[in-house]
């Protein structure tokens, strides 16, 4: 059976700051999905991390759908006008534009799908970060899918002897999609030399080179490109499937302890460590810190099962702490080098508008 998984993402309001949206914006955007689905979806599920609320959904309308891009539009707009009824903060934020489109990219909320051919089992990843921008999947994708050291399947399983095909693009060339397809392991050194400047490029897909298939979808909706303006940091979302011709699921989860640091934190505009969370985790230290939660699925017929909390394990918990302490050490930079974004990436207005009123000051002598 041909089916299509997609996710799509946005922050439409949260409670006290940039923490979490309320039971009541969540219930708005359900309740609309549940009322409106019919016919359109075979399944799906709601949930949120951080201050974002994502919508998976299962369908036969293939990838770029204009109806279930339109509901999940929909339940958004709905929910940003409890959001409003509330009070919350930032209500509305990331549906960037007054009408839809006939596609959500380019209006604001994050996108990820994939249509494939069911397997007789189909395993997948549902990951959805916040506070930080799409590169920050480039490193875990990197070694989950090309480096032997973190994915023995590479060496050890015949389906992924002959490696798997990454497409990067541009995320700065805001004229139309500008990517690349490399493939590992010939191309390595080549597509390290791209993934190595994650709020530039950025993996949009990976496909294995034994089967043609789709392994993983990323959103790289950069939200800057489309207001013209900091509105909020990315928060990208993923899609990964697993196990067979393509990594193990402990092996796409792997990367993940090293808490390697990403853009994002407070306002989007400094650098701290990505932590694993359980799924519907909240956001605290400093607007942070950036966090990712995985969700782990099979789907068959087009059903979802109930998922399973990947980062919900002891042995996550050790890798929180490490990461906090990450955290912290870095926070004590405060605004001084590598602690904050550099200029070339500050988002926040009120930073620029200071440096080009400084700029006016200076003096050549």
């Amino acid at each position: 059976m041909k089916i299509t998984v997609t996710a799509i993402k946005a922050d439409i309001g949260s409670v006290g700051g940039h923490i979490r949206p309320s039971n009541r914006v969540l219930q708005a955007v359900e309740k609309h999905i549940e009322q409106h689905h019919k016919g359109l979806l075979i399944d799906y599920r709601v949930t949120f991390t951080g201050d974002d609320i994502a919508i998976l959904c299962t369908h036969e309308q293939g990838t770029g759908s204009t109806e279930v891009h339109e509901l999940a539009w929909n339940a958004f707009k709905a929910a940003t006008e409890v959001a409003k009824d509330q009070g919350l903060y930032g209500a509305g934020q990331d549906l960037l534009k007054d009408a839809f489109s006939g596609n959500v990219k380019g209006l604001g909320p994050a996108v990820a799908e994939m249509e494939f051919e069911e397997r007789t089992a189909e395993p997948f990843l549902f990951f959805a970060a916040d506070k930080t921008d799409p590169g920050a999947y480039n490193l875990p994708l990197y070694l989950a899918f090309a480096d032997p050291m973190y994915c023995s399947g590479l060496i050890l399983s015949p389906g992924m002897f002959k490696g798997f095909k990454f497409v990067i693009m541009d995320v700065e060339h805001v004229e139309a999609d500008k990517v690349i397809e490399l493939n590992a392991p010939e191309e390595l050194y080549d597509i390290a030399a791209l993934l190595r400047d994650p709020e530039r490029f950025v993996i949009e897909a990976i496909y294995s080179r034994e089967t043609g298939e789709q392994a993983a979808a990323v959103s790289t909706t950069r939200l800057h490109n489309i207001a013209g303006k900091y509105t909020g940091k990315d928060d990208p979302i993923m899609l990964v499937r697993v196990q067979g011709a393509f990594p193990a699921t402990g092996e796409v989860l792997a990367p993940f302890h090293l808490g390697h640091y990403v853009a994002g934190f407070m306002r989007g505009s400094h650098s701290g460590p990505l932590m694993p969370v359980k799924q519907n985790s909240t956001i605290s230290f400093f607007d942070g810190p950036p966090v990712v939660s995985c969700a782990a699925y099979c789907v068959h017929e087009g059903k979802l099962t109930a998922p399973v909390d990947a980062f919900d394990h002891p042995f996550w918990d050790y890798v929180r702490e490490k990461i906090s302490e990450k955290a912290i050490e870095i926070r004590r930079q405060g605004f001084f080098g590598n602690a904050m974004l550099p200029y070339s990436e500050l988002e926040y207005g009120g930073i620029v508008k200071k440096l080009e009123d400084l700029e006016k000051k200076f003096v050549v002598r």
